[in-house]
């Protein structure tokens, strides 16, 4: 099992690691949060539907039910409506395009380019966000087609999270970066 460090709850961190369709709604989320609010949301799913979060679940769901659980108090995003309906949308394509299982978006990708060009096809995911996913898979799940380190991020980004120490200065980091960016 790969460790996680991108919340500091550690069962949401174990779950990240050993779920796959979990760390994929954890990206989802990853806008306009912080990343530990993000990605304890998958941890915090699950708990609330009361049965282990996989996309199947999620793209069956009522989608009027699944806003419910987004919107109990604490919602789990600031958005989340809107975050309900991705959230479903991205279940919805694993189910479809890998029969419900995330490893399909990697496995048989030769290349990096393949592999982005299939992160990219998921309801939310733009250059952004598939290169981070990208470099996470990379890094923290050794899955490295041909090409995968030339397209790293060049920014501050949660594929370098190896500890919690490592989280913190990370989002020192990026918020630098962001505001050297401006």
């Amino acid at each position: 099992m790969t460790q996680i460090y991108f919340t500091d709850v550690p069962e949401a961190n174990a779950l990240l690691g050993e779920n796959h369709f979990a760390l994929l709604v954890g990206m989802t989320l990853y806008q306009q949060i912080p990343v530990e609010k993000a990605f304890a949301g998958p941890y915090e799913l699950q708990q609330r539907l009361g049965k282990p979060l996989d996309a199947e679940l999620i793209a069956t769901m009522d989608p009027d039910e699944l806003e419910t659980v987004f919107r109990e108090k604490p919602a789990l995003h600031r958005f989340p409506a809107n975050m309900a309906k991705r959230t479903q949308a991205v279940a919805n394509f694993v189910v479809d395009e890998y029969g419900g299982d995330p490893t399909g978006l990697w496995d048989g990708a030769e290349t990096h380019a393949e592999l982005i060009k299939r992160i990219k096809a998921m309801p939310g995911f733009g250059d952004y966000k598939a290169r981070v996913y990208a470099a996470v898979l990379a890094r923290q799940f050794d899955v490295k087609p041909d090409g995968w380190d030339a397209k790293l991020p060049e920014w501050p980004n949660i594929s370098e999270v190896d500890s919690a120490e490592s989280r913190t200065d990370m989002k020192a980091r990026k918020k630098a970066w962001k505001a050297a960016q401006s």
